[in-house]
This record gives structure tokens, sequence and C-alpha cells, in this order.
């Protein structure tokens, strides 16, 4: 039995108080970084594959079922307000479509042949990566993506929560961040769903980072979405350049970016 769908360590889970519940969902919790540290290199190779495609054009794709494809999704919509990249560069796709976001779709995760359709209404090209994100490894409308996807050429990569899957066994580049029962026993969006969201961190992150999206340790290019975001912007650019907070803040509405305001007052030194 894998271990995501094994019996937790935790019995008559009812009868708890609410100290209890919250201490012992706390104490598994903590066990989680440990198991993603174990995976670090799995990590790290996938990265490493990754970056040079995304230079040369290519685009990331998520894809998943239930919390795993939610997940998914959650990374790649913060990329392009985070980072200020195209809405198409980082894509999450879901069993069942959009509509799954916020409701289950019965079967939709049993369907081996709908995740390539799915991509291809995005396109696809030699550089882009497609990352399938499976807590049990098992899930069916993951592994026929990855496979159709690997036939075709395109770099994949997972992340699964329990080791030797099919999903991993799919993917050229496997992350397997084995977190063990959960506490409510096969409730993977407990253990499982946190390990995923920290892998995902990783790789968004880092990739991102890896194509110039990040300057020292600020987001250079991140959208002006709203007025904590203007203030921070201004900050960033008042601490690169010594000017005041009015002739920052000008800078960057007249030129939409930090980066870009930073190097339009540099030019004009």
């Amino acid at each position: 039995m894998s271990t995501t769908e094994s019996n937790s360590y935790y019995d008559n889970l009812e009868n708890m108080t609410v100290a209890e519940l919250i201490g012992n969902m706390n104490k598994e919790d903590k066990t989680v970084p440990l198991a993603v540290e174990k995976a670090l290199p799995q990590i790290e190779a996938l990265i490493e594959q990754i970056v040079p495609r995304m230079q040369a054009g290519g685009r990331l794709f998520y894809i998943g079922a239930g919390t795993s494809g939610r997940l998914g999704i959650l990374d790649a919509s913060e990329c392009p307000p985070t980072y200020g990249v195209p809405f198409d560069m980082v894509i999450g796709i879901i069993a069942g479509g959009d509509k799954a976001i916020r409701k289950a779709v019965e079967n939709a995760e049993d369907d081996r042949n709908q995740a390539w359709p799915d991509i291809q209404e995005f396109g696809f090209n030699q550089n882009d990566t497609v990352i399938g994100i499976a807590a049990s490894g098992t899930t069916p409308y993951v592994i026929g993506g990855l496979t159709k996807a690997r036939g075709e050429g395109l770099l994949t990569g997972c992340i699964t929560c329990n080791s030797g899957t099919p999903v991993a066994q799919a993917a050229e580049y496997p992350v397997e961040a084995v977190v063990g029962p959960e506490f409510v026993t096969g409730s993977t969006r407990m253990k499982s769903g946190t390990a995923q969201k920290l892998v995902l961190n990783m790789i968004s992150t880092s990739v991102m980072i890896k194509l110039g999206k990040v300057k020292g340790n600020k987001m250079v290019d991140m959208q002006l979405s709203n007025e904590k975001l203007v203030q921070r912007g201004t900050r960033m650019i008042m601490e690169a350049t010594g000017i005041d907070a009015d002739h920052a803040q000008q800078l960057l509405l007249t030129h939409g970016s930090v980066r870009a305001a930073v190097a339009h007052y540099e030019r004009q030194k």
C-alpha cells in the first residue's frame, strides 16, 4: 500500500480536543520539510533541465487532478504578477477543466487520454516542460499526459509523495517527497499538499531567478496591481538609487516596473 493511503498514526480523532487535534497536525506538518529536503537532488536535477529550455522560449505546464491540479494552477497564476512574465509562460491545467478548480468533476482524473488535448489547447514546442503533480503517483490523467508529452519530445517531470510510482516512471525527472501517512488517513490535501506546494515554490522561484526576474533579492519586474505593490516598488527604487520617495514613485509609475525605472535613472545620471 502506498504511504499516502496507509493508516494514520492517530486514531479516534473525534474524541480529541481541539488542542490535541491541532497539536498533532502541527507535529505531522513538521515532518514535511524533512521529506522535501531528501528530494532536493531530484528537484535540482529537474530545475537544471527546465531553465535552458525556458531561456530558449519554452513554457512550463503543470498538470494534475483535485488538490494537486489546484496547487499547480495556484503556482502558475502567481508567476505573472510576481515576476512580470506573460500569462502563458507557466500554465496550470486541472483534470475536468477550470470548473474543477472550485467543484470536483466526477471521474475526470481517470481519463488517461485527456491531458494531452488539454495541453494542445495552448500549442506546444520542443522546449516546453510538463510537470505532472499527483500525491499518490497513480493518477491516470497525469500518467497519460506525461507519457504523451515525453513521446512528443517535451521535457517531463513530476511531483509525487510516494516512491516508485507509475507517474514517476512516466517522467524523466521525478521528484518524490515521501511524507508518510496523513493525519486523516488518505487526506492528501494535508501533508502531501504542503510538500507539493513547497516543491512548486522551489521550482518556479528558482526558474524565475535564473531567467533574470530577480535582482539582488527584489522582484524587479513585478506588476503594479495594487497600492501595496506600488509602495514596495517605490522603496526598491529608493534603495537602488538613493532618490526620494516622490521621485522614485514618479519614475515607477512612468516606466511601469522597478527594473525599467532604475535603468532610466541610471541612463540619466
